[in-house]
């Protein structure tokens, strides 16, 4: 397999078939593929190709252990002991191997068979579960219309029983008291007309510029968990992969944009007298999204580590901002 730059690894251990042993080491994922080098000998066991995965799993082994199991073809390699969790290194791996699907859908003939057939695969999968929630919505829409009916229904009997209510009371009156009829012939007292509130302007949504799929760290916990970052004229919105919004930064909010990698960067807005607010968002997607932060947060981006060497080219007079420098993360 090509070098290629590398995503993440996780400490771990790989069940070694031919031995009957767990072997401990690092598991690590880059562009293409996912590798899996022994600790102690520094033998590569594993040298995966993202394309030829075909099911990614968690399971237990001896029916106790957490694991994670990938089928390539016939041959199912299993993985325990991850760290920092198992959720965390099975989201990652599914979030790239997804990707990896999708892309191969526009890959031609050459080399790509196996590819475009688990694309279509997915495809399907996801054509079905758009199916269902169409049907889901339609389902909702009819109980939705029924609710309202049953309202129009009560709001009637609730007319009905005021107008009983009137007239048993006029029934009941003694035939001398002088104001049974004259009192309900009487003009209802009308209710000062309380203020009406202002009504606030709907806010000027700017275009949405780039969504893509992400896996979301807040903070230094554990728990990776996939999302969705949107990219707009005036910011950045982080939501949760049911669309609920986990947290919108203002081009005034951010503070600075760590890049890890070109897939990895850390958002981070500070604050005086409480704990940051930071968001770490891993995604194969991500090299799309760079050459947009780049023209919105130019001044606010720091390189590190991993990422030194897209800093140089970015300085580089030769270089197009816009297009060439994240070449190397898009593959």
């Amino acid at each position: 397999m090509n070098e290629d730059i590398r995503i993440h690894s996780w400490p771990c251990s790989y069940y070694l078939d031919s031995g009957k042993q767990w072997i401990p080491g690092k598991l690590s994922l880059n562009s293409t593929g996912i590798r899996f080098t022994a600790d102690k000998t520094g033998e590569l066991l594993v040298d995966l190709p993202l394309s030829g995965i075909s099911e990614i799993k968690k399971e237990s082994s001896n029916l106790i252990f957490s694991s994670l199991t990938i089928l390539e073809k016939s041959t199912k390699h299993w993985f325990s002991s991850l760290q920092p969790n198992r959720n965390v290194v099975f989201n990652i791996l599914e979030h790239f191997w997804r990707e990896q699907l999708l892309e191969s859908r526009g890959a031609g003939a050459e080399g790509g068979a196996l590819r475009t057939s688990k694309g279509k695969e997915l495809t399907g999968i996801l054509a079905g579960s758009q199916r269902s929630l169409e049907d889901t919505a339609k389902v909702l829409q009819h109980q939705g219309e029924q609710f309202d009916n049953i309202m129009k229904g009560l709001n009637k009997i609730e007319g009905d029983m005021d107008v009983a209510d009137r007239l048993l009371t006029e029934l009941e009156s003694p035939s001398w008291w002088p104001f049974s009829t004259k009192l309900w012939k009487a003009p209802l007292e009308s209710k000062p007309k309380e203020a009406a509130a202002p009504v606030s302007e709907p806010k000027d949504q700017e275009g949405i510029l780039l969504r893509i799929p992400v896996i979301i760290t807040h903070r230094t916990d554990c728990s990776a968990r996939p999302g969705r970052l949107t990219l707009g004229g005036s910011g950045l919105e982080i939501s949760d992969c049911r669309g609920q919004v986990l947290h919108t930064f203002q081009g005034r909010d951010v503070d600075d944009i760590r890049v890890h990698s070109p897939y990895e960067v850390s958002v981070r807005q500070r604050f005086i007298g409480k704990p940051d607010t930071c968001y770490r968002l891993l995604s194969a997607r991500m090299p799309q999204a760079m050459p947009i932060l780049e023209r919105h947060f130019g001044s606010k981006m720091q390189f590190l580590e991993d990422a030194l060497g897209l800093a140089a080219a970015r300085k580089s007079p030769q270089v197009d901002l816009g297009n060439s420098v994240w070449q190397a993360g898009m593959g």
